[in-house]
């Protein structure tokens, strides 16, 4: 094929192309136009496929908006932002900048003399409830870690005004805290309702000021009642909720569907450093009633005091006193002269019942006790070798220090049952008997006559130490006036030291 012919092939080929993208483009063009439809036909189907709100469902839903806009309106008001200062003095440094000191000797008049001291001022937000107004006082209920370290407190409300404030009474055991505020304003009063009667499913609304957020609502449900586990030495259950819970949020309300206060949002569980996951706790507001009470009246928090030290049994130690699937608390240990030993309680006994009202765990009990009255005379029930009994204790007053006498904490052990764990840990043999201590409290009875932690435990007062349940046994029955245990330790038998009560 010569150049000409070449040349030629190739136009028609080009030719052929450009003709089929042509046809092509004609082709797309009447398809569209064949399947357009004029606009008036297009709207028409537009409203046919518009989906029509059944008017039954759009008025639930309406109605359940109402509700939730009827609590907020309720409830903001009465729900504070504060606002704290906390300051703290420390020794400021020697030199600034330029180590002149060094060079030239201490120099007179300069702002960094030796010893003097600089002040640091940190800033911290929280929320409150407004519970309770004496004349022009308003009394504020919050956290006790809102407030804790705080030497100023300012009261945002939520119209827009700010009051100073001051400390009213504080306690750490509960995470609760008062504060009070003046003015001649009229503010509501957060409705108080009954956490006790919470359901698991109940819409929860929490109301605070979450990241300086100053009035924000939130809504989720009840997802759990009864929880433990909180932060620091708090000893309250929890109403646990999926409402957004945030820093900040502290002290605010947990309200129900009828803006009813039934829990102060307290603190979080969470994985983001700090972010609501929806696991948020509340303190029951049933568990502050009291508190409220004794804080606008006496400035601080009374308790009750028992004098036993209670744990949760484990499946083995459950098992070994007969207790499996019962609730409560056991009393391992009991303070010598306390209203329990006083009153018959005795290390072993698992108490079940505080006045007929059961009482499900050692944090249960231990609120339950607080919230006695000094002088009360309070019925137990307990199950001690297998069988129910009723003893009756009047209740004295708690103190942080007689409720850390060690020395008075009998008999000062805490005690497990052999399991196979355990005697492999101590090559036991398969027919050894005994208990093994597990921790021996300092300065206790037990610690004095020199029991250790592992010592088996195979005889009290001379007789022979089976298992858990004889342990509690004896030491109910054969340590009236003094004690002794035979232990091995290792490879040794001994016999410790006698404890005269």
């Amino acid at each position: 094929m010569n150049l000409s012919e070449k040349l030629s092939s190739k136009n028609f080929f080009v030719f052929n192309l450009v003709l089929i993208g042509v046809i092509f483009g004609f082709s797309l063009a009447f398809l569209s136009f064949s399947c357009s439809t004029p606009t008036g036909t297009r709207t028409a189907k537009a409203q046919e496929n518009q989906v029509t709100i059944p008017a039954d469902a759009l008025a639930v839903a309406e109605s359940l908006q109402t509700a939730f806009n009827a609590v907020a309106d309720k409830v903001l008001p009465s729900v504070v932002e504060l606002k704290t200062v906390s300051i703290r003095r420390q020794q400021a440094p020697q030199f600034n900048g330029i180590p002149w000191e060094f060079f030239f000797g201490p120099q007179e008049g300069g702002p960094n003399e030796r010893g003097q001291e600089r002040e640091y001022r940190s800033q911290g937000l929280g929320s409150g409830i407004i519970v309770r107004q004496v004349k022009d006082v308003y009394y504020v209920l919050t956290n006790f870690h809102v407030v804790k370290d705080a030497n100023e407190i300012m009261v945002a409300v939520n119209d827009g005004k700010e009051y100073p404030a001051e400390l009213v009474g504080k306690d750490e055991r509960k995470d609760l805290a008062m504060v009070s505020f003046k003015t001649g304003d009229a503010y509501p009063l957060a409705v108080l309702g009954d956490s006790d009667a919470l359901k698991v499913g109940d819409w929860a609304i929490a109301v605070g000021n979450p990241l300086g957020y100053m009035s924000s609502v939130t809504m989720g449900i009840v997802s759990a009642v009864g929880r433990t586990g909180g932060p620091g030495n708090n000893i309250n259950d929890f109403i646990q909720t999926d409402a957004s819970i945030n820093q900040g949020n502290s002290g605010g309300a947990l309200v129900n569907i009828r803006g009813e206060v039934v829990g102060i949002n307290t603190w979080i569980a969470s994985s983001t450093g700090g972010g609501s996951v929806g696991l948020g706790f509340a303190i029951p507001i049933n568990n502050a009633k009291r508190s409220i009470e004794e804080f606008i009246s006496k400035g601080e928090i009374s308790y009750g005091w028992l004098g036993v030290s209670l744990l949760e049994p484990d499946k083995d130690l459950a098992q070994a006193l007969g207790i499996e699937g019962k609730r409560g608390a056991l009393a391992s240990q009991v303070f010598l002269d306390s209203p329990a030993n006083k009153g018959g309680i005795q290390p072993g006994d698992f108490i079940t019942h505080i006045n007929g009202r059961e009482v499900r765990g050692v944090n249960a009990l231990t609120l339950a006790v607080g919230d006695l009255k000094p002088g009360e005379r309070v019925t137990f029930t307990v199950i001690r070798d297998g069988a129910a009994q009723e003893i009756t204790v009047r209740i004295e007053a708690r103190t942080d220090a007689v409720a850390a006498e060690n020395k008075k904490l009998w008999p000062g052990v805490y005690a497990v049952p052999l399991n196979d764990a355990i005697r492999k840990e101590l090559k036991l043999e398969q027919n050894d008997r005994g208990v093994v201590a597990y921790q021996v409290i300092p300065d206790s009875p037990s610690a004095i006559i020199g029991l250790q932690s592992t010592d088996r435990i195979i005889s009290i007062n001379g007789e022979a130490v089976r298992d858990m349940a004889s342990f509690y046994k004896l030491l109910r029955e054969k340590t009236g006036r003094e004690l002794w245990f035979e232990v091995k330790r290792g490879d040794s038998t001994l016999e410790t030291l006698k404890f005269k009560r």
